[in-house]
């Protein structure tokens, strides 16, 4: 078989498994690099160069500094912040996701929501309100405010990463472009017509009042303050990465060694919040991206989805496509995955057809992160399932309007602030 031809094969194989997640995500990135070594279709320093990319560096740094918020109580305080301003169950759910959003733009969205779901089911415990009806807010929140910046969700670090090599990149908070008004719009929503759509079910739990949660031992107050002030001061370093002229990655992992040495954090707690599925995903995947670019798949791959709608197809259908592809994608597998595939395949698309890379890979980011309609989009989604006590169907039901509103909205600034054809 030509090297094309296998190279498409264990796209479909990626595909398939992703999507029937019968082995873990990461296992299948690792075998489909493995394969392309084994087949002699990539040498195994090309089949292996996205573990010593500079992304993931940047993940493991930001993995640390979050896991410090997490770990010393700080993330659960800024969360706690709720119960404040809301008295009304509506309101609540404002703040929620409010909060949700533009915690998870800086930290992990998953660890986003994993420490503000027993917060909630705490707060629903107190007020009894269902906690059917505020949990599925937070996680339609987390997958949003993942679009606030670059370091929001991974596949924000898996387009960066493409596009490097060709001597562009998304700057830090370009996202939020798109991500911003997507998460406002969202709110808007689930405070009026999704407020309906939100399932009630009671729990067995939740009916016994259980849910208060226990908390561990206190940690003092300077860790706290340090591991927020060291997270401010890296995004700031960040956002400024031009005029200090500290890369990215340096200046997450700078972050990440002050906190080890400060002693906010072991070096046991930061070895254990490091994801290293994400890692290995990240890693692996990338060698598929590579064999398609390499080969000539991702060409083969661009021109059949551009058939689709025709040559002469106006641009703003193309993006649609395009969009729609992931957004469909991201709802039966990993949102990081589906990111993950069709990446590759979009700047062979931009290359076919002479568009702006930075626009076909902000739309496949952005569809990739409507991870609403089913419980295996996101991990976030899986973690709500028990305590919600929720079917396949309330998913939908709440989700499948919310990707309708996410939708227009990123097609309406989509083809203004980032066009095909600048």
């Amino acid at each position: 078989m030509s090297p094309t031809t296998i190279t498409l094969l264990l796209l479909l194989f990626a595909i398939i498994m992703f999507v029937w997640e019968r082995i873990p995500l990461a296992l299948t990135a690792m075998i489909v690099c493995v394969c392309l070594t084994l087949t002699g279709v990539l040498s195994p320093a090309e089949a292996f160069e996205g573990f010593v990319n500079s992304n993931v560096i940047l993940f493991v740094a930001m993995f640390v500094i979050g896991g410090a918020l997490f770990q010393t109580g700080m993330a659960s305080e800024i969360g706690g912040l709720v119960t404040r301003f809301a008295r009304t169950e509506r309101q609540l759910i404002v703040a929620i996701m409010l909060i949700t959003g533009l915690m998870s733009g800086l930290l992990s969205n998953t660890g986003t929501a994993a420490v503000l779901i027993p917060v909630v089911i705490g707060i629903a415990a107190r007020s009894g309100f269902a906690r059917s009806r505020l949990l599925l807010p937070i996680v339609f929140a987390a997958a949003m405010g993942g679009n606030l910046s670059l370091i929001g969700a991974p596949g924000n670090l898996i387009a960066q990463a493409a596009l490097e090599p060709g001597g562009l990149r998304f700057g830090f908070f370009e996202y939020g472009y798109i991500g911003l008004p997507m998460l406002l719009a969202g709110i808007l929503f689930m405070a009026t017509i999704g407020f309906r759509l939100l399932p009630v079910h009671r729990v067995d739990d939740e009916i016994r009042g259980v849910g208060q949660g226990t908390t561990g031992p206190e940690v003092a107050r300077w860790k706290k303050t340090v591991a927020l002030v060291v997270l401010i001061v890296t995004v700031i370093g960040m956002v400024f990465e031009r005029q200090i002229g500290i890369r990215l990655h340096i200046t997450g992992a700078i972050g990440a060694i002050v906190l080890v040495m400060l002693g906010v954090v072991s070096e046991r707690q930061a070895y254990q919040s490091i994801d290293a599925r994400t890692i290995f995903l990240f890693g692996g995947i990338l060698s598929l991206a590579t064999a398609m670019e390499t080969t000539g798949a991702g060409t083969a791959v661009a021109n059949a989805v551009l058939g689709v709608p025709g040559p002469d197809t106006p641009m703003f259908v193309i993006m649609l496509v395009i969009f729609l592809l992931a957004v469909a994608l991201t709802n039966f597998m990993s949102n990081t995955a589906t990111t993950a595939l069709l990446v590759p395949i979009g700047l062979s698309i931009s290359t076919t057809i002479g568009a702006d890379p930075r626009a076909v890979l902000m739309a496949i980011v952005i569809g990739g992160s409507l991870a609403y309609a089913t419980p295996i989009g996101m991990p976030a989604n899986v973690m709500v399932l028990g305590p919600g006590g929720y079917s396949f169907k309330d998913y939908a039901r709440a989700g499948l309007p919310l990707i309708l509103v996410s939708s227009v909205v990123s097609m309406t600034l989509l083809p203004m602030l980032f066009p095909f054809f600048p």
